[in-house]
């Protein structure tokens, strides 16, 4: 097993910038590809970027291309979630995922998740 716990979570001004980490422990973090997930108040959590498990490769969703960079640290067993341009509706608890499998989109194919950090961006 993996546990993940995010941090640097907070409150930021539209156009501002946060950067999010997601700590591992346990199993080796190297054997698994991660994923960074959001949820808003009343919607259902959504994909919002992955990494290969190599840092090789990485996916984002439509909405946040161009504003958020999806990292790793291997050696700190660490993933990060840079936020740029922050815009009201990226409010939500962001959450990092692992996946020993494959690099996935879906809430469902993910099996280790953190409690999350609240992002709220402020107009």
């Amino acid at each position: 097993q993996v546990q993940l716990v995010e941090s640097g979570g907070g409150l930021v001004q539209a156009g501002g910038s946060l950067r999010l980490s997601c700590a591992a422990s346990g199993r080796t973090f190297s054997y698994y590809h991660m994923g960074w997930f959001r949820q808003a108040p009343g919607k259902e959590r959504e994909f919002v970027a992955n990494i290969h498990r190599s840092a090789g490769s990485t996916y984002y969703s439509d909405f946040v291309k161009g504003r958020f960079i999806i990292s790793r640290d291997n050696a700190k067993n660490t993933v990060y979630l840079q936020m740029n341009s922050l815009k009201p509706e990226d409010t939500a608890v962001y959450y990092c995922a692992a996946n020993r499998f494959i690099m996935a989109m879906k809430v469902s194919e993910y099996g280790y998740w953190g409690q999350g950090t609240q992002v709220t961006v402020s107009s």
